[in-house]
């Protein structure tokens, strides 16, 4: 099989290519367009563990987002403004108008990549976030490598660099579904976050943490994906050791995420709607699809001061690593 070929066009007429990496059982597929994960498939399972589309045109339309890296800023920042060193800056409000959401429509998502190193296991690819794009301060070059490891687990790494200071929070944006099924029903979920941040009609964090106990965000125990999750469990400080940030299961498949960001978004997929446009089973994709799991800092950091900080200023490499572990287990009780 040819580790590259060619997938597609982006709006500007550009070749978008198509790389294939393998290693433990584990084979995955990346596009160049927002160096985007478009399929994992792991030994023995027929469907891909991560939704996607077959053409161009899915990751234009309503695919927008599936497993991409998306930045500079993931998930919100509140009013489309945020303040860096001084000096306020106007950013997209791409959400409902009023909110800047991954990045806005200049994100990384909608990007098209360059494959700077492709090997068996991993690839690497790398963009330049100019200055000035989306309302975002400094040229910001961003490098995501993807790595198989010998047990097929998925690892990812995100690098920044800029050329002034700027705020700097990616993350990998892939949509799991573990058992082929229409929806995650079948799936269940421990996160072991004792903490969470509870948002507004807008998906703004209203402040600080709050203790999952007592609440429908409480993951320590094995259960069922609730209807209402779409927030940000809160983990270590960002750059300590790797940590949990969730175990899914289904179907006698087990994903075990660890990651060193001080954040992971848990999203049930309630909103996803491709239409007409068919995924990986040839059928289109509905509410509950695919579970997204984005570690990543928290949201609206530029307006919260007590939030883990991720402003990136020049002459430091911003690191964001994160492990997705496959493993076949017997069916749980």
């Amino acid at each position: 099989a040819k580790m590259v070929n060619y997938f597609g066009k982006d709006p500007n007429g550009r070749n978008v290519t198509r790389c294939e990496i393998s290693n433990g059982g584990t084979r995955v597929s990346v596009l160049a367009w927002g160096a985007t994960i478009q399929e994992l498939r792991t030994d023995g399972m027929e469907h891909s563990l991560i939704l996607g589309g077959r053409s161009m045109a899915a990751y234009l339309g309503p695919m927008r987002y599936f497993g991409a890296i998306v930045g500079p800023v993931a998930n919100r920042i509140a009013g489309g403004e945020m303040k860096v060193a001084g000096r306020s800056f106007a950013l997209d409000k791409n959400e409902a108008g009023r909110t800047t959401l991954h990045g806005g429509l200049a994100g990384f998502d909608q990007q098209l990549w360059t494959f700077s190193d492709i090997a068996a296991s991993s690839c690497r690819l790398t963009l330049t976030h100019t200055d000035g794009f989306g309302g975002f301060p400094g040229n910001i070059s961003v490098a995501t490598t993807y790595s198989l490891d010998a047990q097929g687990a998925l690892n990812i790494e995100i690098t920044g660099e800029t050329d002034k200071p700027t705020y700097f929070s990616p993350a990998f944006h892939g949509y799991w579904n573990l058992s082929g099924q229409p929806d995650l029903a079948d799936h269940r979920i421990y996160i072991p976050a004792t903490s969470y941040l509870p948002v507004d009609a807008a998906q703004i964090p209203l402040g600080e943490p709050a203790p999952v106990a007592g609440t429908t965000f409480d993951y320590r125990q094995p259960r069922n994906i609730g209807s209402e999750l779409d927030h940000t469990f809160c983990l270590a400080p960002p750059q300590a050791e790797m940590v949990t940030a969730c175990h899914v299961s289904a179907a006698g498949v087990r994903l075990e995420v660890t990651t060193d960001q001080p954040g992971v978004q848990l999203y049930n997929g309630r909103h996803i709607h491709t239409g007409q446009m068919p995924g990986h089973g040839g059928a289109a994709y509905g509410s509950c699809a695919g579970l997204a799991i984005e570690p990543q800092f928290w949201p609206n950091t530029p307006h919260q001061p007590n939030f883990p900080s991720s402003l990136l200023t020049p002459g430091r490499v911003a690191l964001h690593r994160s492990r997705f572990g496959i493993s076949r287990v017997a069916d749980e009780k």
